[in-house]
């Protein structure tokens, strides 16, 4: 699994944290080994460019996933690309506190979201909220786990 970063952006982050726990989201999900993910940590001006440019919002926002190669549609060993996930770490850490997180805890979810979006889930309807929040929630303890002395998750 390729997981490429890209930090563009001022505020400090780990960034050998997040390509881990993107490697854990896909290794989690079965995504072959042959996918290339790429995560970009930007300024605000630059995910509210995006933000306008491609959900017409006019607006910061704190993540953006933007899918290319979904893993079922490849041929075994062929190698593809997943798609971008697009961080914004002053909008993460600005909103953390009103969501009773840590900096790097939001930035973790946020993460993780991306990755589920690039695998196709969605929080449109009450079900697939459901499905993806749940999801999102296991793979945060899961790796939350294994980082702790002794975790094996």
């Amino acid at each position: 699994m390729n997981v490429f970063i890209a930090d563009e952006q001022a505020r400090p982050v780990d960034t050998e944290r997040l390509a881990a726990l993107a490697t854990y989201v896909l290794d989690d999900q079965q995504v072959p080994s042959e996918m290339e993910l790429n995560l970009r940590c930007v300024e605000p001006d630059v995910i509210s460019a995006l933000n306008a440019e491609h959900m017409g919002e006019q607006h910061p926002t704190d993540v953006l996933a933007f899918p290319i190669d979904m893993p079922h549609e490849l041929s075994d060993g062929e190698i593809g690309i997943l798609g971008d996930v697009v961080l914004c770490p002053d909008v993460a850490t600005s909103q953390a506190a009103d969501h009773g997180k840590t900096a790097t805890e939001e930035l973790d979810l946020l993460l993780v979201h991306g990755v589920l979006h690039l695998l196709g889930h969605d929080h449109a309807e009450p079900d697939e909220k459901a499905l993806m929040f749940g999801l999102t929630d296991r793979l945060l303890e899961g790796f939350a786990a294994q980082e702790r002395p002794g975790g094996n998750a």
